[in-house]
């Protein structure tokens, strides 16, 4: 049988290759007269999910990028968007004729019933929409030339997102063989518990059958030892014992596997929490229920962060 003693296996380890799907990145490019800016926010899911808020015009892109956040991002939540920025004046400005036209049907209108003096042109201009910025017309080559800039800029993004992805993954893996110790720990403190001494064990079954045969004499003694014996085996807690750590040497492997390995650690974490639960209810002493009490919550702890795991 395996046992781990106590921080001894977690100082065995090699780094580990965990990925978070907590992470942001922002990058910076520019064409032309142009300035572009990505960012990429990452957060938990279940599966994978891109989402983006493109500016009208760039539509273009969209195929190209989210291909290349598929290949690099395995699992969660991506939002990706993306702000352009043009020169000052680099288009021009161009009167919005229809609401000009409006306008000024509406101000005659008004100054007609009111004899106010006339409309002033400088007037008109400075109300929001009439004067709008004119977008510079790119030939098919130009756009070509635009979209191929905010792809490599988009590859750097999404390189970013992985590499804060893994820094926290590292931090992430800290935690978890922190609370991988504990669990170890723990699971030997139940092991060892003076509860389970073949000396405590006879302690119990004596006193368990001294009062049945005070209640009534007429039960048989060595049947009673029998029946007594068979509840002492289903409250042995040898076999959760050993799964629990089995499910430990899993969970390590699982902390160097290169691949993702978050829906791995899901289920393992939830195996972990049946044993606890089985190890409680078969606990016939206080100090080893204390002891369950204490894997449960470190279990649960651990579900938590496992979540976040790629």
């Amino acid at each position: 049988m395996t046992r781990f003693g106590g921080n001894s296996e977690i100082m065995t380890q090699t780094l580990s290759s965990l990925t978070s799907m907590t992470g942001f990145s922002r990058v910076a490019s520019a064409w032309r007269d142009m300035a572009f800016v990505w960012e990429l926010k990452s957060v938990n899911g279940k599966a994978f999910d891109v989402r983006f808020r493109l500016p009208p015009g760039f539509d273009g892109v969209e195929a190209a990028v989210r291909a290349l956040a598929a290949l690099h991002v395995k699992r969660g939540n991506v939002q990706v968007n993306l702000s352009v920025q043009q020169a000052g004046g680099a288009g021009g400005l161009k009167v919005n004729s229809a609401l000009l036209e409006q306008l000024v049907a509406m101000a005659e209108n008004l100054r007609d019933r009111l004899g106010s003096a006339p409309i002033q042109a400088e007037n008109l201009l400075g109300l929001r929409g009439v004067l709008e910025a004119e977008e510079p017309v790119l030939s098919e080559d130009d756009v070509k030339a635009r979209d191929a800039v905010l792809i490599a800029a988009f590859e750097t993004a999404v390189g970013e997102l992985v590499l804060a992805r893994k820094a926290e993954g590292a931090r992430l893996a800290d935690v978890l063989r922190a609370q991988l110790a504990r669990i170890s720990d723990l699971t030997a403190q139940a092991r060892d518990n003076p509860s389970r001494t073949a000396e405590a064990i006879r302690q119990r079954l004596a006193e368990q059958v001294a009062r049945l045969l005070e209640q009534s004499d007429s039960f048989d003694p060595q049947r009673l030892h029998q029946e007594a014996i068979v509840l002492a085996t289903r409250a042995d807690i040898q076999e959760e014992l050993d799964r629990l750590q089995s499910h430990i040497s899993a969970a390590f492997t699982l902390l160097q596997a290169k691949e993702p390995v978050g829906r791995k650690f899901d289920f393992l974490a939830q195996e972990f929490n049946r044993e606890a639960n089985t190890l409680c209810s078969k606990a016939n002493d206080p100090s080893l229920t204390m002891v369950g009490l204490d894997l449960k919550t470190t279990i649960d702890q651990l579900r938590e962060q496992v979540q976040n795991i790629e």
